[in-house]
Parts: structure tokens; sequence; C-alpha cells
């Protein structure tokens, strides 16, 4: 979970030019000023860049606090290992 938040910190620093260690696990929308549905969507495509992979609206709308975003994350990055495994 730590390698991913790592990435997921790029991904705010690189959507709301934040420092990467005030964003903690437990970090909410409330928390991040830019964080709104537009800014929602640049986070979702700076995600998309920093881990390789696209979401759908299922997991965009999953995506409500970093706790969330890194169990989506997490799961896809599962499933992709699973499928190199086959």
């Amino acid at each position: 979970m730590e390698e991913v938040l790592a990435k997921v910190r790029t991904a705010f620093k690189s959507a709301f030019g934040v420092e990467p260690e005030t964003i903690t696990i437990n970090t909410t929308v409330g928390d991040v000023p830019a964080w709104d549905s537009m800014g929602h969507v640049s986070l979702a495509s700076s995600l998309e860049q920093v881990f390789g992979m696209t979401f759908d609206v299922d997991d965009l709308m999953a995506m409500e606090n970093v706790r969330e975003i890194c169990k989506v994350v997490q799961s896809k990055l599962g499933g992709a290992q699973v499928a190199q495994v086959i």
C-alpha cells in the first residue's frame, strides 16, 4: 500500500500542486481545496499517467478519498498481475 500511496501523492502534486507529504491515506475531498468536480477529472488523468492505467466511471465514483483511490488502484494492479501470471 505504501508504494501505491507514494504514486498517488505524485498524482496529487501533478493535479493540484500540493506537497506530496501533505497527502495521507486519510486525506478527503474537503482537505484539498482544488479537489472539486473538475479537479477530480484532473486527478484521474494524473493517476492514469502515474500508474499507466485507465479508470471507468465506477472507479471514478468510488474514488471519494485517498484510501479508496489506493484500493481501486491496488485492485486494478492485482488484476493486471493475475492476468500476467495466467
